[in-house]
């Protein structure tokens, strides 16, 4: 029996090795297997795919989040943008007299030269979609006896609120023109800039200063309205202790003609208030009396009283009425005129003719006849002005021009040069 048992022995042995061998086998093989590149292409895909899941609902809640305070916490000023536009111009003169004397310097003043450096920064911002908030800072050497002029300044705040497609309000706390009120008949930014007053296409009273004001603009399908409302501060009443401030009324009524000809009608009416009193409520603060008139005592003077009831006397409402025609003849000609008559002096007429071609990438050319006339045969002013324009390129512009002044019985050429930089 033993033979037997050993033998049987032997065998369970030899399967058993086997078996241990087949095992280690397949474990080895099993094992190669995950060991290979495509397997492990395979893990890291699988946990990179886990990771961007995981990143992905991370960033919806916070969505979810910064929506929610957008909605809460709305602002005007949410997803607006500000372009910022910058403008350099630098004007000289050489004027040909021989003798510089008071009549001369008058007669360079109200020709319209306006020589010296002048810069202008502006920033615009959309607000609404709709709305507009300019801010304007500027150098102006105007009357400068550097040649740099006056150190950066703010010199306009503006606000237009698109109500409708016919319908909109402006408000312009600091540094307001009647020519922001305005129909804009040309473009504000044009490329090119008048040498004078006389070669501008507007009379002058859309230049004029009037400090703060607020407008209305009504839009129909061939007229075009506006409204405007100034309160200006001119300061100390000459040989009084008063302070002067001046309530101005814009208007303009624009008609569309055929072939683009437009017609404009406009005016200002200029109302000074003397106050015996000089008190300064602060900027932006004007006081309006509408419950009872207040009786001043009657503590000063009679010399003082009557010194102020002339003032008082004197001082009575102005204005002055414009009349202004332009037509586009294409894309770059323009031909326009316009004359302005003041309502306390209805002889008083300026006027003044232009035309200028001045394309934005070739030669361009621009002539202006202006005057002005105080009687029925009298011309007290007559200046003729011719320039050409070069481009170069969409930022640097370069116009030399030659004037000739008449001014009662000062008479002078003059040749001028303007540069201009946009940045």
């Amino acid at each position: 029996m033993e033979p037997v048992a050993s033998v049987v022995d032997k065998l369970k042995g030899f399967a058993k090795s086997t078996q241990d061998f087949a095992d280690g086998l397949f474990h080895c093989r099993d094992n190669s297997n995950r060991r290979s590149p495509i397997e492990i292409l395979k893990r890291l895909q699988r946990e990179a795919f886990s990771d961007l899941m995981k990143l992905r609902d991370r960033q919806d809640k916070v969505e979810r989040v910064l929506s929610f305070y957008k909605s809460s916490k709305g602002s005007p000023f949410q997803e607006s943008s500000t372009h910022v536009r910058g403008e350099v111009d630098v004007l000289g003169a050489l004027l040909m007299m021989d003798n510089v004397d008071q009549e001369s310097c008058d007669a360079i003043s109200r020709a319209g030269m306006r020589t010296g450096v002048h810069s202008r920064f502006t920033f615009e911002t959309t607000i609404r979609q709709k709305d507009t908030l300019v801010t304007e800072f500027v150098v102006n050497g105007t009357g400068q006896v550097d040649v740099l002029g006056s150190p950066l300044s703010l010199a306009k705040v503006f606000y237009a609120a698109n109500i409708s497609d016919w319908f909109s309000v402006v408000a312009i706390p600091v540094g307001a023109h009647c020519r922001d009120v305005a129909v804009a008949v040309n473009s504000p930014y044009e490329k090119k800039k008048a040498l004078t007053n006389y070669s501008s296409l507007g009379p002058p009273l859309l230049n004029q200063h009037n400090g703060s004001a607020v407008g209305v603009m009504v839009r129909k399908t061939n007229v075009v309205a506006s409204l405007a409302q100034f309160v200006t501060g001119l300061g100390m009443h000459p040989g009084s202790v008063g302070f002067m401030r001046c309530f101005n009324t814009f208007g303009q009524l624009v008609c569309q003609l055929p072939r683009n000809t437009k017609l404009s009608l406009l005016g200002i009416h200029q109302v000074p208030k003397f106050s015996t009193q000089n008190v300064r409520l602060g900027a932006l603060a004007m006081p309006v009396g509408i419950l009872k008139h207040r009786q001043v005592p009657e503590t000063s003077s009679e010399a003082s009283s009557a010194a102020i009831g002339t003032q008082t006397a004197e001082i009575v409402s102005t204005g002055s009425m414009a009349l202004m025609l332009e037509s586009e003849l294409d894309e770059s000609t323009r031909i326009g005129g316009w004359l302005e008559m003041k309502r306390s002096n209805p002889r008083y007429l300026q006027w003044a003719v232009s035309m200028s071609d001045t394309p934005e990438d070739d030669f361009g050319w621009g002539l202006s006849l202006g005057g002005l006339i105080q009687g029925p045969r009298s011309l007290d002013h007559f200046q003729v002005e011719a320039f050409l324009n070069f481009n170069f390129g969409k930022r640097f512009s370069l116009q030399p021009a030659l004037v000739y002044v008449m001014d009662g019985a000062t008479k002078f050429p003059a040749l001028m040069l303007q540069s201009s930089w946009s940045l």
